[in-house]
């Protein structure tokens, strides 16, 4: 009686006191169980019972105080039956430090979208750049699931912001889950963002129109279309698609284990303490073998440990990140050794990514954490950089661990992970995670020997017609002795990439090295061109000038000759000839002559434009004289050899003028017929010839080139004209022309009777600046363009990626480098 009167005054006391401005969270553990607090709450205005945490222990509860914070926990020692311990309810955050991604994002990230079945041998399909990424070969994913035919069992749990549900490579193995978030069946991470109004364009989103990589946000880079990433970039979408990427690197590592999604997570990132805890307690209270949790906390909790603590005594094993700080730093859960595996993050070549928190009280063991690809909402793709997909390497491989030994708990496939690729970065726990090694440990089979391949450096920047130069290795792993061999590919233009010596062979111990040499050709100006050893033809204005001038110095030097004394008639006479000689050069007198005078015009040439034309259309001819038309122009003759084909009986080329054109009439013909078109004037004929087709006669239908890039005068296109239809006899002749001298085609190129392409070189001059050109083809009355770029001599400037490839027999794998050509 008077325990329940001193309850009731102090409850009074509080009631007076100041109310916080907003309920606080508090997690309470006690024996007395729900009554016991409902006692305790019976005015809301001291609590109100949110429910139990632990499932059906009924021992630990979250329940809501207005009351101060310190009044409230002073309260509980002495009025709550069976009190052991009280803690604030966390706000937990996915979205710490901000991840540094390459920009632009490598253009290998995600590059082979080719649907390939996966797990092998079923109808479900993923990605081959998911599938066969470099993160898998280097922790040996797919030599432990043939080498030691697995593929994981059990139910893995994990504790994100949900997952696709509908997601095609995940489909078979998704079990429903639960959303925390809401207190409902499903672990959808989808209900986020399909509230309306759409955030998308349209829900779900379309397809990228280009598959090119976009940042999406501070943990993940989709290949998104454009409006969809800035939808996701920032609140409250920050961690959105988190626990699908999670999700889909544990079902790359254990194909066929079951995956319970347990959404804690909100889309913006952030949990509470209490539904990570309701969380944890539901995967073991429902079968779950693994918890992989990617996602860290800097404040420790007594409840979160007894919660671990008690997934541990039921067998779990679970997998933490270690963080993104970039620090030596104590985080939880990953601190929690006696009952999980903090996991850092390493590169493509072992060595610590440098967001990876380290340290090895958090860090037990580490794994790829960069530019890993994945699953994504909406049936698509991500690659993502941190820790948070490092851990789910480590839980993947806890379900082989199941696999090979059901009776395996979180002690012993600690100790099997521990059997780990050494690292040079200290603070790395037991080193880079190896499933071979790990699984290894507990069986007396082992994976078929392989290798693994580095390079360093990674990066590089040169001027272009310098040398850049790396290290490879081939590190021999479950000791073999197979011989490497070495390719290069993804140099730039102009530049080549060997690797010297071509091939290595293991000694089951050692790494073996090589030196890949990127050579690139300098950018440099060309010499000047010579000029052209030509002279004008002077116009007939000028010659008249001039030979007046030369007729006025020789009447000049006459008439000293006459004024001096005594006589010179010698001089006379030499001036009178030189004058008369430099009068008649200048007019024309010694220069080249034809038909016995240099005055003489004569008819060049005729050409008709097109050449074939069909029935019914016309042709344009040109007749061209050898000089300008004379006063009152010249008169050219035209005839035609057939009736198909109509000319005027005449041309005439005014005055002055060099050419004239002429119009060629067809009519309609069942069989291409051929016509002689000839223009004659002063004696001279000249002939062109004219093909007639049938109107069915095809038409040409397009023109391409390729390359459309290359290099001016060390490197060609190719060109290839392509009619709506074979050819008739005879053939289909193509005009074409280029409007740059720095690229040259044929006059025309003849499609074969019959076929319906043909192919023609684009040969090309050295140029000094990037210079367009445009190729035209012209048949039948049509014309179609393409355009070619010519590029200056030199390896052009630019970010590149070149791949270094190492194989040996049916095993292949790769690692890349990035070069900068300034």
């Amino acid at each position: 009686m008077k325990r329940r009167m001193w309850l009731a005054g102090a409850l009074v006391a509080l009631l007076c006191a100041t109310p916080a401005k907003a309920d606080t969270g508090v997690i309470i553990r006690t024996t007395g169980g729900l009554s016991a607090l409902q006692v305790l709450c019976l005015l809301p205005t001291t609590c109100t019972v949110v429910g139990a945490l632990d499932g059906t222990l009924g021992q630990v509860f979250l329940v809501t105080t207005p009351l101060p914070l310190q009044n409230f926990l002073a309260l509980l020692p002495g009025s709550l039956t069976g009190f052991v311990d009280a803690e604030v309810d966390q706000v937990l955050s996915l979205i710490g430090s901000l991840n540094i991604l390459p920009t632009p994002i490598p253009a290998t990230v995600m590059s082979d979208r080719t649907l390939v079945p996966y797990p092998a041998g079923s109808t479900t399909t993923a990605w081959d750049s998911y599938v066969n990424q470099p993160a898998a070969s280097i922790v040996e994913v797919q030599n432990a699931q043939k080498s030691l035919n697995l593929t994981g069992t059990g139910i893995v749990a994990d504790i994100d912001t949900g997952v696709d549900p509908n997601h095609p490579a995940l489909q078979g193995v998704l079990l429903q889950g639960y959303d925390f978030t809401r207190n409902q069946a499903g672990g959808s991470e989808l209900n986020d963002i399909s509230s309306s109004p759409c955030p998308f364009t349209s829900c779900p989103p379309p397809p990228c129109p280009n598959c090119s990589p976009a940042k999406v946000n501070q943990s993940t880079a989709a290949v998104l279309d454009q409006s969809t990433a800035a939808v996701l970039d920032g609140t409250p979408y920050a961690a959105f698609g988190h626990g699908t990427m999670v999700m889909g690197i544990i079902h790359l590592v254990a194909p066929t284990a079951q995956l319970l999604p347990l959404k804690a997570f909100h889309s913006d990132g952030t949990a509470s303490l209490s539904d990570i805890l309701r969380a944890i307690y539901y995967a073991v209270q429902n079968g779950a073998n693994v918890i992989n949790m990617s996602f860290d906390m800097k404040t420790s909790s007594a409840e979160l440990q007894k919660a671990l603590d008690y997934a541990n005594q039921k067998g779990l094993i679970c997998a933490a990140s270690a963080g993104n700080d970039g620090m030596q730093e104590i985080v939880y859960p990953a601190a929690l050794q006696s009952d999980v595996m903090g996991v850092a993050s390493t590169t493509d070549q072992d060595a610590r990514s440098s967001f990876s928190n380290y340290g090895n009280a958090t860090v037990w063991v580490a794994a790829p954490g960069e530019a890993i690809v994945s699953t994504y909402p909406y049936s698509t793709y991500a690659a993502g950089w941190g820790t948070s997909f490092s851990a789910p390497f480590v839980s993947g491989g806890a379900s082989l661990l199941h696999n090979l030994q059901p009776s395996t708990v979180q002690s012993g496939a600690a100790t099997a992970v521990a059997h780990a690729v050494p690292l040079a970065d200290a603070g790395m726990g037991n080193g880079r995670l190896d499933l071979c090694l790990a699984l290894a440990s507990v069986t007396t089979s082992s994976c078929s020997p392989d290798f693994s391949v580095s390079a360093t450096p990674t990066t590089a920047t040169i001027t272009a017609g310098q040398q850049a130069n790396f290290t490879v290795s081939a590190a021999p792993l479950h000791g073999s002795t197979q011989t490497v061999t070495w390719s290069c590919t993804g140099a730039p233009p102009q530049a080549t990439c060997s690797v010297s010596p071509s091939s290595v062979t293991l000694d089951g111990k050692n790494a073996a090295t090589a030196t890949v040499t990127l050579s690139t050709r300098a950018r440099g100006f060309l010499p000047p061109l010579a000029l052209p050893r030509y002279v004008l033809p002077m116009q007939p204005w000028w010659a008249l000038v001039a030979c007046f001038a030369w007729l006025a110095v020789a009447v000049m030097l006459w008439n000293l000759s006459r004024a001096s004394r005594p006589r010179r008639p010698g001089l006379a006479a030499i001036a009178g000839l030189l004058a008369i000689s430099l009068c008649t050069y200048s007019c024309g007198g010694y220069g080249p002559s034809s038909g016995g005078g240099r005055g003489a015009t004569t008819l060049s040439s005729v050409v008709l434009n097109p050449t074939s034309v069909n029935g019914g259309s016309s042709s344009t001819g040109t007749v061209t004289l050898s000089a300008a038309a004379p006063s009152g122009g010249a008169t050219i003759y035209l005839s035609s050899s057939a009736s198909t084909a109509a000319v005027p009986a005449s041309v005439t080329v005014a005055a002055g003028a060099s050419s004239a054109t002429f119009t060629v009439s067809t009519s309609a013909v069942t069989t291409s017929t051929p016509a002689t078109i000839s223009a004659s004037y002063a004696g001279v004929t000249q002939t062109a010839s004219l093909t007639v087709v049938p109107q069915a006669s095809p038409t040409l239908s397009s023109e391409t080139l390729n390359p459309t890039s290359v290099t001016g005068g060390a490197q060609s296109s190719m060109g290839t004209v392509t009619l709506s239809g074979p050819a008739l006899t005879g053939g289909a002749q193509i005009l074409l022309t280029s409007n740059n001298g720095a690229a040259n085609v044929p006059a025309s190129v003849t499609v074969a009777a019959g076929a319906s392409s043909a192919t023609f070189t684009v040969s090309t001059s050295a140029v000094t600046v990037s210079t367009p050109v445009t190729i035209s083809a012209s048949y039948a009355g049509v014309t179609k363009t393409v355009s070619l770029t010519i590029a200056p001599p030199g390896t052009p400037a630019g970010s590149y990626t070149l791949t270094i490839t190492g194989t040996s027999g049916t095993l292949s794998h790769s690692t890349t480098v990035q070069v900068t050509v300034n």
